[in-house]
């Protein structure tokens, strides 16, 4: 029997509670913390070796992503980021110095363990332009329209309700914001089942959406402009890929054609994929709850 949501997070969580302990702890030993992770497909070893040497030992030896989101997002001086699932804090010290002191990156994470580690990279790194905040990437902790940029590396194929990032991810943005992240795919042939036979949830494989489930997720939250390019594998008929979309210019359309607003749930597309809370300062999940309203079909 496959585990349920909660236990499958709680899971997700410890597993990278541990990977942080396990920096930290070595950050006090005389030889210097080790890589968490030592799959070629995963870790530091994706990211340059000048990135990799401007950086605290500690956000290195964090790093369990596979590839690397900043070099692929065409990050501009003066924009706001956010890292979904940002763990030590490598993507967003590395975006915070291509957007420079005029811009802000943000981590989103929801480990303590983590968050902690960050934080004091962030403080060994100098690093002033960066804001790291305690939460899930299904309900993100920040007001609408207020991002420039969406980046992650190998966080969304471990969450359990995916159509919610993508959604909130919409949200966050700004018209015309754009998602530049890396992320295990699978192809289209193979079925969730044969997914889960290459790898476990927490290792980034039987949680991963196919080519065209991912497409499909992006295009229902309202993004446009989808491109998945594949980059390396990372099992059979699986692979690390870049994603980028673009949120459009104008919204208003889609939501106005979806003909299944409910005023009384305080969300427009009300139990579709691509609701947005009426009020820009709440998330999806907090003007439901806000209004007493579940989704009802």
């Amino acid at each position: 029997m496959s585990e349920q949501p909660t236990d499958l997070r709680e899971t997700v969580r410890r597993r990278y509670a541990a990977a942080a302990v396990k920096v930290t702890d070595g950050l006090s030993a005389c030889c210097g913390p080790e890589p968490v992770e030592a799959d070629e497909n995963f870790g530091s070893t994706l990211y340059a070796a000048d990135e990799r040497d401007a950086l605290p030992a500690g956000a290195v030896a964090a790093s369990l992503g596979c590839g690397n989101p900043t070099a692929v997002a065409e990050l501009r001086a003066g924009e706001r980021v956010l890292d979904l699932g940002s763990g030590g804090g490598i993507d967003v010290l590395l975006s915070a110095r291509r957007v420079g002191p005029t811009g802000k990156a943000y981590g989103l994470d929801m480990t303590d363990e983590m968050l902690a580690l960050a934080l004091a990279n962030a403080e060994k790194a100098g690093t002033t332009n960066v804001e790291f905040l305690k939460g899930t990437i299904e309900a993100i902790p920040l007001p609408a329209n207020t991002i420039d940029v969406v980046i992650s590396n190998c966080v969304i194929n471990l969450s359990t309700d995916k159509p919610a990032v993508f959604a909130e991810t919409f949200r966050v943005l700004k018209p015309g914001g754009r998602v530049g992240l890396v992320d295990v795919v699978a192809d289209d042939a193979l079925t969730p089942d044969q997914r889960a036979e290459r790898g476990d949830h927490v290792g980034c494989i039987a949680g991963a959406l196919s080519f065209t489930e991912y497409r499909q997720g992006l295009e229902a939250a309202g993004f446009t402009g989808v491109e998945i390019t594949p980059t390396h594998p990372v099992a059979d008929g699986m692979v690390s890929a870049i994603v980028r979309a673009t949120k459009p210019e104008t919204t208003a359309a889609p939501l106005a054609t979806a003909g299944v607003a409910d005023v009384r749930c305080g969300v427009n597309a009300c139990c579709t994929l691509a609701e947005t809370p009426r009020d820009p300062a709440l998330t999806v999940t907090e003007a439901r709850t806000a209004s007493g309203c579940g989704c009802q079909n």
